[in-house]
């Protein structure tokens, strides 16, 4: 029998589905000697929300991080994960955006592309699977498991089929939710292996506590490649450790011959990184069974609580939680993986935050809804589309089908701020924060988000007050400390809740306070402004905090009730805020790029 082969996620997967994917470069090249002498199948190095992460959070070139990667790791396979006709964004890019991203990863580095589509419409990886093959490089297509009324073993077999058909060089299973239990993982490799004559693959969430021993049964019916996780990053929302699977496969007919005592040195690295990044862990990675009710993978439940911690919401996530799979049939039982996930995810918020179920859509959910991002699995829910899009014709195409070439448009839109054309896909993957990160780099301005120190001596966290009383004015407040923002130069934000209600806190330098700056929030104007708060049925709010990213009205102009004023993104996701009435714009109190939180009058209409 042959041996298994690993793919280790540490350096992607592993610190996504833990730490909100916050390990930076510099703590990854001191290990990379020890990682290339193991002698894994692949390491996952890039793909998913890496390449948010480093030019949002990080301030590191992606396309750096991969070739320092490239250069340190010789001797390894380096892998990565790509959405398919989203590339790494959110939205679908057209063709000729594709393959110029497939060919420029290629020649930085990458070896082994894991393609995927969200809804498993495999009209959306075709593209991306000739581009690799004509790079040269190993295509493996992947199936994002999930389980519903509209999936079953056959339909998963009838998937393999058509990704060996397509040319892809193997098939992943990938149970991004952890969702597979062992008798199941039995089944269904035995299936997959005598469908299809290429390799079979199998990635799965320990969130459940059941990854390691679907792996077991997986190699048991004749899946040799699995991936996990060295343990330090393991476990949880995370995989597998790869040291335990390791040692449970020694001496064994499967036996991966990989040195269990270096892999423990690395885990033992890893270990006192993690302490660096302490401020991302969340009390919602660990092992939890209810993500077989609710489906939600490890890197969205990560970021979810971060985001809602953001939005001072933490509190919510139970309800949350119970909300997701009532959207995700609303939505015809798409998979939940990136982007669906947080198109579903996002939703399932906004319904839970104001007090009508999708009184506000995400403009996300009315693009799927018109087939934007492929074919739903299942039947979606008639009242929602309606609710959403109301008579617009919802397309039966390939979604690409309807896009115009873009990278011509794209290199003019970003003029000299780009110095490559990986600069380019850069702008093209995230245009607002692409466009202010190159910005920040040609000036050399990139200021990493500050990272929280441990106490002094030990492995515990600073002891600091995140909830307490405030007296002013002989009024009382209570105040709880929900998170913190990037910090710049001289401003930190905080994000707080105030006798419950959601607040962001701007923290200036005193000294460094100049008359008409910038005041706490990004609010313009003099000196100590404020934009009023919401008092009358004119005054457009929003439902969270966020940030606006266009306005769509001036003063003067004539709106009726229901049409779209504004546009904000939270949680990475863009709403439309529509005119609550009827009549005529007499203030705009924003401008785009600034932050705003529920309670204020972002717009008047009377």
């Amino acid at each position: 029998m042959p041996k298994v082969h690993i793919t280790d996620t540490v350096l992607r997967d592993g610190h996504q589905s833990l730490i909100a994917t916050r390990m930076r470069l510099a703590d990854m090249l001191p290990i990379c000697d020890r990682l290339d002498r193991i002698g894994f199948w692949s390491l996952e190095v890039w793909g998913g929300a890496t390449f948010d992460a480093c030019v949002r959070f990080l301030k590191e070139d992606p396309w750096e991080r991969l070739r320092q990667l490239r250069q340190a790791l010789p001797k390894t396979r380096l892998q990565m994960l790509l959405r398919g006709q989203n590339l790494l964004g959110y939205r679908h890019y057209p063709d000729d955006v594709v393959q110029a991203f497939v060919q420029k990863t290629a020649s930085n580095g990458i070896d082994v592309f894991r393609i995927f589509d969200a809804l498993n419409d495999f009209r959306n990886i075709r593209v991306s699977v000739e581009a690799v093959k004509q790079a040269g490089k190993h295509a493996q297509g992947a199936i994002c498991y999930t389980t519903s009324p509209v999936h079953d073993l056959d339909s998963f077999i009838r998937m393999a089929k058509e990704l060996e058909a397509m040319g892809c060089d193997s098939v992943a299973i990938k149970d991004m939710a952890g969702l597979l239990t062992p008798m199941a993982t039995a089944e269904l490799v035995k299936c997959l292996v005598a469908a299809v004559s290429i390799p079979i693959h199998l990635h799965s969430h320990a969130t459940a506590g059941l990854a390691a021993m679907c792996q077991i049964k997986a190699v048991e019916n004749g899946c040799h490649h699995v991936d996990t996780c060295i343990s330090s990053f393991a476990g949880g929302t995370s995989h597998p450790p790869t040291e335990s699977m390791v040692a449970a496969l020694r001496h064994t007919d499967y036996d991966t011959g990989l040195d269990l005592e270096l892999l423990q040195e690395i885990g033992f690295y890893f270990r006192e990184v993690r302490k660096k990044y302490h401020q991302f862990e969340s009390d919602f990675t660990g092992i939890d069974t209810r993500v077989q009710i609710n489906q939600v993978p490890g890197g969205m439940m990560s970021n979810l609580s971060n985001q809602l911690r953001e939005q001072g919401a933490l509190g919510k996530m139970n309800e949350v939680l119970q909300e997701i799979p009532k959207v995700r049939e609303d939505l015809g039982f798409p998979p939940l993986v990136t982007p669906t996930s947080q198109i579903v995810g996002t939703q399932a918020v906004l319904n839970v935050l104001t007090d009508t179920r999708y009184k506000n859509i995400t403009n996300e959910v009315k693009f799927y809804l018109q087939g934007r991002y492929g074919k739903p699995p299942g039947e979606v829910n008639s009242i929602v589309r309606q609710q959403a899009i109301g008579n617009l014709d919802v397309i039966d195409c390939r979604p690409a089908d309807l896009l115009e070439a873009e990278m011509d448009k794209l290199t003019d839109a970003i003029g000299n701020k780009a110095k490559s054309a990986e600069d380019v896909l850069t702008y093209a993957m995230f245009p607002e924060i692409g466009k202010e990160f190159l910005e920040q780099r040609n000036n050399n301005a990139l200021v990493p988000e500050t990272l929280e120190p441990l106490s002094q001596g030990d492995d515990k966290f600073c002891a600091v007050a995140t909830e307490f009383n405030v007296t002013l004015h002989g009024e009382s407040y209570h105040i709880k400390v929900t998170g913190t923002g990037h910090k710049t130069k001289d401003k930190r934000p905080f994000y707080v809740s105030v006798d419950g209600v959601p607040e962001e806190i701007l923290v200036e330098t005193l000294d460094q306070l100049i008359e008409g700056e910038a005041t706490p929030g990004g609010r313009t104007g003099a000196k100590g402004s404020k934009r009023p708060r919401a008092t009358s049925p004119g005054h457009v709010t929003t439902s969270m905090p966020g940030v606006i990213v266009d306005v769509l009205v001036k003063i003067g102009d004539v709106v009726s009730a229901g049409d779209p004023v504004l546009v904000t993104e939270a949680m990475k996701m863009e709403t439309e805020v529509q005119a609550p009435i009827s009549g005529k714009i007499i203030m705009v109190h924003v401008q785009k790029g600034e932050t705003v939180n529920p309670d204020e009058a972002l717009i008047e209409i009377e």
